[in-house]
């Protein structure tokens, strides 16, 4: 009796041709090396996302082929997985009040965006193919199947480039609803040009209204499966969102239950195989759990997201792998730079189109196409799909042609992502105060529009000033504590607001006193540069609210409080969300 798990897993059998330690090393070998390009390509201004295809090409096929034909094709479920965790997370963003505020204008733009490219990208294909090659059903055949391929937007690598940049804004948001919504038009276009390329190819033929019914089952399907492992997994956490590890636990065990379910499940109805797409699925639980499940279930987004970078270092370095750069020919040369020039004019007119027509804001008119141009993963399924669906005709043309452009379009399209929310002004407006005190230093914070830091600071007293003057003092600023600058100018302690009251309690002797009477010694102390997690760190051990500020040599330049610094980093916040609000 064959065992059912090499029925329903066969990619899974390549593992048993390799060894559990060499697994484990090459596993080990592209997480730390596709890090380490990642870091790299960062640190040179290119998002990360590229560095990791780059390993993958340098270890893979057309590199020094590390990575064989047999490990990347076990790593098949990796990808699996990585485009669910990046269809959850991209369903956490599709918030009701903001799809009711933008609803006509995604799907303006959603139009715009698939059928232009798809239509330019048909005629240009079919047309060169036909001018070559004289066969009509071939050169429409490859038009169709292109065009509708070239539709499909990559969310792993645009998502991975808005979350670097921290971006928020008009154009982020309508990038990830574009991005989550267009693979549902590609995998119907996709579906409608196999439909038609069966019969020309004198392949496998499918009454149309058989394929259009097999669309609506695997669109209804995944929706339902979707929002049942939603209220499924909303109903498991709501009583323990107080421990982290089993929230994260029954997450991904959901999220990778429900990926299984649509990856093995599969139903003969007539001619057609009906089946689920788990991308639309996982998209469907990340929007059930941010619109109806309580505030604090949502924290399962943050630790999903923490569990994700390994994964997505996996993915595409294992994309970047599969390109095998030395098998092109002339003719697909010329296809692939007329799929890539169609898709680009397409995307960019459509979407300009469409934000038009809409009336988006100007940022989204005019960003909005560089932000659209990555493809990966859904590409290369539906190629991979039409390698198997036409694999005695067109089916091989079609996956090299999507590999090699995937290739190109990865390494430009992030690129062009960061480019186009620089323009628009959304770099780095995603932000909390947790965020912008881990990027903080101490003299970057101004208390009334003024630098805290200053030798000639107002929020510093000499001890031989007496209590009088400090009284003065303290009457025209709102500082609750001062620095003492001692004789040979340096800190020689730390006076608060406290100390003037009681000095006040002991009648006319006490305005008399001077500073060194009263103050506490030694100060508390920090320099300009400390970052602020170090300064709340000290705020939170010796449980004080004041901080001075010394240079290099000791001298007093201001007095870092903790209730400024609070009011300094929710002033910033507020900032950027009226920024924001102006953008919208």
């Amino acid at each position: 009796m064959q065992n059912p798990l090499a029925q329903l897993l066969p990619e899974q059998m390549h593992f048993l041709t390799l060894q559990g330690g060499q697994i484990v090393f090459l596993l080990g070998l592209m997480i730390f090396f596709g890090s380490f390009g990642g870091r790299f390509f960062q640190k040179i201004r290119i998002p990360q996302v590229v560095g990791y295809i780059v390993i993958g090409i340098i270890i893979g096929s057309s590199g020094f082929k590390i990575l064989g034909d047999t490990l990347i094709a076990a790593l098949d479920p990796i990808s699996t997985i990585a485009l669910s965790l990046i269809g959850f997370l991209v369903g956490a963003e599709l918030k009701i009040d903001i799809i009711k505020k933008y609803g006509r204008q995604f799907v303006g733009i959603l139009i715009g965006e698939t059928t232009v490219p798809f239509c330019i990208v048909a005629l240009l294909v079919g047309s060169a193919t036909f001018l070559i090659t004289k066969n009509t059903a071939y050169s429409v055949s490859m038009g169709l199947l292109l065009g509708a391929i070239c539709t499909a937007t990559a969310p792993a690598a645009t998502t991975d480039v808005l979350k670097e940049y921290r971006t928020k804004g008009p154009v982020t948001t309508t990038t990830l609803g574009i991005v989550a919504m267009d693979d549902a038009f590609a995998l119907v276009a996709y579906t409608i040009a196999t439909a038609i390329a069966s019969p020309m190819l004198a392949g496998r033929s499918v009454p149309l209204l058989a394929q259009l019914g097999s669309i609506g089952f695997e669109i209804a399907g995944s929706i339902a499966l979707g929002l049942l492992t939603g209220f499924i997994i909303t109903k498991i956490i709501t009583g323990m969102m107080s421990d982290d590890g089993r929230v994260l636990g029954f997450s991904l065990g959901l999220l990778f239950l429900s990926t299984g379910i649509c990856t093995i499940a599969s139903f003969k109805a007539g001619p057609v195989l009906l089946k689920f797409d788990h991308i639309m699925t996982a998209m469907t639980m990340g929007f059930y759990v941010t619109n109806f499940a309580l505030p604090k279930v949502k924290n399962m987004f943050k630790l999903v997201e923490k569990y994700t970078p390994p994964i997505y270092v996996l993915f595409f370095v294992t994309v970047g792998a599969k390109l095998n750069v030395w098998q092109l020919k002339p003719l697909f040369i010329l296809i692939a730079l007329l799929y890539i020039g169609g898709r680009t004019l397409g995307k960019t007119l459509g979407s300009r189109l469409g934000a038009r027509l809409t009336r988006a804001p100007a940022t989204v008119r005019k960003y909005l196409p560089f932000c659209l141009l990555s493809q990966a993963g859904v590409a290369i399924g539906l190629s991979t799909s039409a390698g198997r669906d036409f694999s005695d005709t067109i089916g091989g043309e079609i996956m090299l042609i999507i590999t090699a452009t995937t290739f190109i379009v990865q390494i430009i399209g992030p690129i062009c992502v960061r480019y186009g929310v620089t323009k628009a002004g959304e770099v780095g407006l995603d932000v909390t105060p947790e965020d912008l005190i881990k990027t903080t230093l101490v003299k970057d914070v101004e208390i009334d529009g003024e630098k805290i830091c200053s030798p000639d600071n107002y929020a510093i007293v000499n001890e031989t000033d007496m209590v009088g003057q400090i009284i003065n003092a303290f009457s025209h600023h709102s500082n609750m504590n001062y620095a003492v600058r001692g004789s040979d100018g340096k800190i020689a302690g730390q006076i608060s607001l406290e100390h003037i009251k009681e000095a006040m309690q002991m009648g006319e002797l006490g305005s008399y006193m001077l500073s060194m009477d009263i103050m506490d010694k030694p100060a508390l102390t920090c320099t300009p540069e400390t970052p602020l997690p170090d300064t709340y760190k000290i705020f939170d051990d010796y449980d004080t609210s004041a901080i001075s500020i010394v240079d290099k040599e000791g001298r007093p330049l201001g007095i870092l409080e903790k209730h400024a610094v609070d009011h300094y980093l929710h002033r910033r916040v507020v900032e950027l969300e009226h920024k924001l609000a102006a953008m919208s």
